[in-house]
């Protein structure tokens, strides 16, 4: 898959993380990787944005982004509050494309949820998706609340046609509740699609170094780790 489009069911539930790991576990399989972050808000002209973020974990990885505004909104009222052109899904589209065509494997990373409008005209991270034709990794919260925004997202993406290949879990806490325990069950039964791996709470916050070095132990297979999902549910679930 050339393109990958990463999603979260909802703003902080560790996307960029997520990417990240994707990145780095790419780039340890030999595969050269480009972080694409549609529309990054809420940073400064020079402050570093998603895209950077993944990069600085990840390693040699081309961090671009379509656009920017300095105010911590979806995109389309952060573009129209700042007075400068949206970003339309044609664009995100586009740009991948171009990044495709010089690296093994192109992230593109969304903000916020799949329908978080880009533009007046209801423009969305899943109709860029669908333009370029990719897969849309799925990223959700372990805990209570999950399985319902985990079951809208992807019914979302089915009915326009879009390929899940499946949920990460992007901060797996230290310590699970018996919620976030039953949810490595439910999750892929709401979904429709299995888990792919679980990150570690706090992940972020480690040196590159030993991000990089563990990144492919929480990921699957499909996205060049190691992890197992059966395993993992069998040590973790209640």
């Amino acid at each position: 898959m050339p393109v990958l489009v990463i999603t979260g069911t909802g703003t902080e539930v560790g996307k960029t993380v997520v990417t990240a790991a994707v990145a780095a576990a790419a780039l340890a399989a030999g595969r050269s990787v480009a972080v694409l972050k549609a529309a990054q808000t809420g940073v400064g002209p020079h402050e570093p944005g998603d895209a950077r973020e993944a990069a600085r974990l990840a390693g040699a990885v081309t961090a671009a982004e379509v656009a920017r505004y300095p105010e911590p909104l979806a995109p389309g009222t952060a573009a129209r509050r700042a007075g400068r052109a949206p970003v339309h899904p044609r664009q995100v589209a586009e740009a991948a494309e171009k990044l495709a065509t010089e690296h093994d494997l192109v992230l593109v990373e969304g903000a916020g949820g799949l329908l978080v409008r880009f533009d007046a005209a209801g423009g969305t991270l899943a109709d860029a998706a669908a333009l370029l034709g990719a897969p849309v990794l799925l990223v959700a919260s372990a805990g209570l609340g999950t399985l319902n925004t985990t079951e809208l997202t992807a019914r979302e993406l089915f009915s326009r046609g879009l390929e899940l290949p499946g949920v990460v879990i992007g901060s797996w806490p230290g310590a699970p509740d018996l919620a976030s325990r039953c949810n490595l069950a439910d999750l892929p039964d709401v979904a429709g699609a299995p888990l792919l791996g679980a990150v570690p709470a706090g992940t972020g916050a480690l040196s590159p170094a030993a991000f990089r070095e563990a990144a492919p132990s929480w990921l699957a297979p499909r996205l060049d780790g190691t992890w197992d999902a059966t395993r993992f549910t069998l040590r973790e679930a209640p």
